[in-house]
């Protein structure tokens, strides 16, 4: 056998020998696999890492906007506010000595938005490739805040239905709910210049708007031959002060029925036939004693006058929603007062809301019938059901947004009314509310507060 034969077989046999192969692959293969364990631990603890430096500054950046919104501080204490929600909300997420930083913040006065961005160092727990362990971590975030004032007008219902009994107290509910959601609204004030007013609007039979509204703004018909159109407030057939028997309304008819045109292009009519409606089908009060209560930033005046607050009388509920739209129209400006002037149109700078109240069927209209007999129906009236739907129609072409609650509904057609009444739902706003107890009626005009707040926030 040749030399060069001798070689090849020795080469073809050490060829076929795969004695101690896996230990010389796990020897060429063990870094890399330790090196792709400690990347993935190293990825993973920075996107964590990442992920609450991120939450953090979200929160941090949302809640110095909502304070800026609702008047807490002003933009000069902007940072401080977002590194001390950053430091609270952030650093328990950290190891000791990882320490969060609030690398800048920017205030866009004109696009009315807070910008800021933030940094952490951390430990990584694999050192790659001589990389020293500390790796720093920076995250952006933004939010919207607002300057644009509030008005909410709320209608509540005092009718006969929810006087208390032995076995429920729907009026003492109702009084605790909408205390609770005055307080709410009104602890976004600070300062003198008050960012949120309310409006009051209790109904019955009819709505009674106090002296100075009514002598401004309501026409006493006097006879059947005045059912008709009212005339403008500068007419001479307007009944003076003197001969007023109550200083109620009841549906404005004509032209401008479905309009929140003041009092100069038709007054609001005090049907003829509120009186005979009373004396046929109730022994109740022709007027209720809640009067209605302009926007106003005064705590002291809206709580009062809800503890003042009595059922009595039937659910002319369009007649509430019709004096809900007058409370935020600027077209009453001059009727209600300097004080408690709407203020005009203008999404940027004012958000209108209006929230509808009710506990049963409206039932009770007077602009659809020639005799008093004919007002009520403890059914429900499609009349009265339909002029309420059109003036809510009409409310938010205006741009108020209106939220809408059912207390104790048993009718179905209630619900419905409500449903339509109330703005779409957007996004996760809610507009529609269906209560069944106390509870759920405080809860659902804190969820509205709770609303109005995010919507002063994103729009």
């Amino acid at each position: 056998m040749t030399t060069g034969s001798i070689f090849r077989r020795t080469v073809r046999r050490f060829c076929r020998d795969r004695r101690g192969n896996y230990g010389m692959m796990m020897a060429a293969l063990a870094p890399l696999l330790l090196l792709g364990v400690g990347f993935g631990i190293n990825i993973a603890q920075v996107s964590t890492a990442r992920s609450n430096l991120l939450a953090a500054l979200d929160s941090a950046v949302t809640s110095t906007a909502r304070d800026l919104t609702t008047g807490v501080i002003d933009e000069n204490d902007a940072r401080a506010t977002v590194e001390a929600f950053l430091l609270a909300n952030g650093q328990r997420a950290f190891s000791q000595g990882e320490r969060i930083t609030l690398d800048s913040i920017v205030i866009n006065k004109t696009q009315k938005t807070v910008t800021a961005q933030a940094s952490v160092v951390v430990d990584v727990a694999f050192p790659l490739f001589g990389a020293a362990n500390r790796q720093k971590i920076t995250t952006e975030s933004a939010a919207i805040y607002s300057d644009r004032k509030i008005e909410v007008a709320m209608m509540l219902d005092l009718t006969g239905s929810m006087k208390k009994t032995k076995t429920d107290d729907k009026l003492g509910d109702l009084q605790k709910a909408a205390k609770n959601a005055v307080n709410a609204l009104l602890s976004y004030n600070k300062g003198a210049d008050p960012r949120v007013r309310i409006a009051l609007v209790p109904y019955a039979n009819s709505v009674n708007v106090g002296k100075s509204i009514a002598q401004a703004s309501v026409f006493v018909e006097r006879s059947a031959a005045d059912r008709k159109q009212a005339p403008a407030s500068n007419d001479p057939k307007v009944v003076l002060s003197a001969s007023r028997p109550d200083n109620c309304a009841t549906e404005r008819k004509g032209d401008y029925q479905y309009s929140d045109r003041g009092p100069t292009a038709s007054m609001v009519n005090r049907d003829y036939l509120l009186d005979g409606f009373v004396n046929q089908w109730t022994t109740e009060k022709t007027c209720p004693d809640a009067k209605i209560v302009p926007l106003t930033a005064s705590r002291t005046t809206l709580e009062e006058a809800i503890d003042d607050f009595e059922a009595t009388g039937g659910t002319g509920g369009h007649i509430g929603v019709q004096w809900t739209w007058y409370m935020l129209s600027e077209h009453w400006a001059s009727v209600v007062g300097s004080s408690a002037a709407p203020a005009k149109r203008d999404p940027k700078k004012v958000g209108k809301y209006a929230i509808l109240m009710t506990d049963g069927e409206f039932n009770l209209s007077y602009f659809d019938v020639t005799k008093a007999a004919d007002a009520y129906n403890d059914k429900g009236k499609k009349e009265t059901r339909e002029s309420a739907k059109k003036l809510c129609e009409e409310m938010r072409k205006a741009g108020i947004e209106i939220f809408t609650i059912g207390f104790k509904l048993t009718d179905e057609k209630a619900r419905e009314t409500m449903r339509s009444c109330a703005s779409p739902d957007t996004g996760s706003i809610q507009h529609y509310f269906d209560t069944s107890t106390g509870s759920e009626l405080d809860a659902a005009f804190q969820k509205i507060v709770e609303n109005l707040e995010r919507l002063a926030l994103t729009r």
